[in-house]
């Protein structure tokens, strides 16, 4: 804490002098040194290993709703700065000063994703808030991730306004998209990787490409744009791939969609069999490490994608890949990618890297706000 993370853990505490039983869970708490020296002001929850989430470092500045409306300003400041249309995530928790606080808006739509109890008992306030700032018709609150059981929270899903939207309206590298409002994973949209989707473009001029855990269609319609002559996307949920479907006939290019519902590990060793090649493969799979307990089991089973992925590539073809598992580094994604390579391949060649957007900052002293890694690299 002391270094600049917002975080102190149970472990961390003098539960003689502060017994955390007696603490309300998401209530404001001032931390102290053992001399009696302030130090910071918090939210407490004794029910998680987090047991202070840090809300801020100045005696006479506590977080009230003052301050609160002053911390969604500054990060409204930021996306307005870097982005021209308002298609962002408005507020990424501790990087924002907003702990477990994750705001993503879709024009006048805001979805709200709240895993900390501090953040629960001030949601009326963030309401408000977002609201007085101008320019939302309609809050939806996503309040369904595993964290929250964490926390002490239940989980629920609903608007906080009496506007409400059947499908949040995406723009995304002069793309446009659609996805459930209410029945989309997460939030609704990715944006963590809309520079890395720009970034593939480059590769896709007259390529056949393979894009796997599709999902809604993102990587797949941005290497469209960038001259794929064909993409097959592959995701084992029906209701994305109908929505990328849905979202390629939007756009006119459903000709050179191939859209398949399959699990993707099988469906990548039946295209193996079929020895289907492709110029270009995006590797983007949900977390497999969660927790760092599952750290190896997970490497293994990114090593088995690589291994199966690269099988497809024709020579000197084009692999992005990508992890969102916090535990898993580039080196150990990097390491697992090398390890994996074919007999037939002698190396690979990294292009670029692979990070999430600026609407995603990362905290210089807290290491878990970066969880995005990988590379594009040629695999010769």
């Amino acid at each position: 804490m002391l270094a600049g993370h917002d975080w102190v853990f149970s472990n961390e505490i003098d539960t003689a002098a502060t017994p955390l039983k007696g603490l309300e869970p998401g209530g404001d708490v001032t931390l102290e040194s053992s001399e009696g020296r302030f130090l910071a002001h918090g939210f407490a929850n004794p029910a998680s290993l987090i047991a202070v989430r840090l809300t801020g470092r100045r005696r006479n500045h506590p977080f009230d709703d003052e301050a609160l409306a002053a911390r969604l300003r500054n990060a409204l400041a930021l996306r307005q700065r870097r982005y021209t249309a308002p298609f962002y995530r408005w507020v990424y928790g501790e990087s924002d000063g907003l702990p477990g606080l994750v705001i993503d808006r879709y024009d006048d739509v805001a979805v709200l994703q709240v895993s900390s109890a501090g953040m629960e008992r001030r949601l009326e306030a963030i309401c408000d808030a977002l609201i007085s700032l101008g320019g939302l018709s309609a809050l939806l609150l996503r309040n369904d991730a595993g964290q929250r059981g964490l926390e002490g929270l239940s989980n629920y899903r609903r608007w906080a306004t009496d506007e409400t939207r059947e499908r949040l309206h995406v723009v995304e590298n002069g793309l446009e998209f659609s996805v459930p409002a209410e029945n989309s994973q997460k939030t609704g949209w990715f944006y963590d990787h809309r520079d890395n989707r720009l970034a593939l473009r480059d590769w896709c001029d007259g390529a056949r490409v393979l894009d796997l855990y599709s999902y809604a269609g993102a990587f797949a319609l941005n290497a469209i744009a960038g001259g794929a002559r064909e993409v097959v996307a592959v995701d084992s949920s029906a209701p994305a791939t109908e929505t990328l479907q849905a979202n390629a006939e939007a756009q006119g290019v459903a000709d050179r969609v191939d859209v398949r519902t399959d699990d993707v590990v099988e469906a990548m060793r039946a295209m193996g069999e079929a020895e289907e090649r492709f110029d270009v493969i995006v590797l983007d799979p949900p977390a497999f490490v969660k927790r760092r307990k599952d750290r190896e089991a997970g490497l293994r089973h990114y090593a088995l994608n690589h291994k199966l992925a690269m099988r497809l590539l024709v020579p000197g073809g084009i692999l992005l890949s990508a992890s969102c598992s916090q535990p898993v580094d580039d080196a150990d994604l990097i390491d697992t990618l090398r390890k994996s390579l074919p007999r037939q391949r002698e190396r690979a060649q990294l292009l670029a890297p692979v990070a999430q957007a600026a609407d995603h900052p990362v905290h210089a002293a807290m290491p878990e706000t970066r969880y995005l890694s990988g590379a594009i690299a040629r695999i010769v």
